[in-house]
């Protein structure tokens, strides 16, 4: 195998980049650290507010709330993550913001869904602002 040197006349890094994975409760992306070196498979949340926090029964039907208002619409339709807080939350849906966000986050990382804004697909784990939801 040829090696190519950089600009500097030294040897090109055979380094791939750091795996990464999604938190299980919010769906942001974990990049790899060396103090995982040993244990990276059993690295499951993002930070010790998620573990703490976990999956609760609400966080499973705002998943399913955005599955539900998809599945009602045309194949290419998006709906806003308000939507299914409200659908899930009633008149208190504002708390559930967040919590949507995080549940469309879990959809991408299952493959489900995408996020969009101002209609190009975005990474989840970065979007700021008002975000969209699509099926895959």
């Amino acid at each position: 195998m040829a090696r190519t040197g950089d600009a500097r006349g030294g040897r090109a890094s055979r380094a791939a980049a750091p795996p990464s994975k999604p938190c299980v409760v919010c769906g942001r992306t974990i990049t790899w650290r060396k103090k995982w070196e040993r244990d990276w498979d059993g690295v499951r949340h993002c930070s010790a507010a998620c573990r703490r926090h976990g999956l609760t029964p609400q966080d499973a039907a705002l998943e399913d709330a955005v599955r539900t208002l998809l599945a009602a619409r045309a194949h290419d339709a998006t709906v806003c993550p308000s939507e299914a807080a409200r659908r899930v939350g009633g008149e208190d849906w504002r708390a559930l913001m967040e919590p949507a966000r995080a549940a469309a986050r879990r959809l991408v990382a299952a493959g489900e869904v995408v996020v969009t804004q101002g209609g190009s697909v975005v990474d989840p784990s970065t979007a700021r602002g008002p975000i969209r939801i699509r099926r895959a």
